[in-house]
């Protein structure tokens, strides 16, 4: 699987970045025909407060799963997003089998 971080108007630390793509390597478990992972790392600003986005989009043949976490961190937000793609790509690895059978 290709693992894309990009951090938009900021620079994000190695650690973070291990961070995420150790998780998103974890997602390969569950289906191993992932293609690309894209992590868009946000900074978003509401009253005065600064939220950690984190948005994943994972290419897997025939569909483009995608997932929106905000929080105070962006390890919190990253541990969100991959826990909701991974029930996508459980739900989409179920269609794929019940289909072949």
């Amino acid at each position: 699987m290709n693992i894309v971080i990009r951090p938009v108007h900021f620079d994000a630390t190695s650690q973070l970045v291990d961070f995420i793509t150790k998780k998103l390597q974890k997602l390969e478990v569950f289906f191993d025909k992932i293609i690309e992972a894209e992590v868009y790392l946000k900074l978003g600003t509401k009253q005065n407060i600064k939220d950690k986005i984190v948005e994943v989009k994972l290419s897997v043949p025939g569909k483009t799963l995608f997932a929106s976490e905000v929080s105070k961190a962006f390890e919190e937000s990253a541990d969100k997003a991959v826990e909701t793609i991974s029930r996508q790509l459980k739900k989409h690895k179920n269609k794929l089998i019940e289909q072949n059978s």
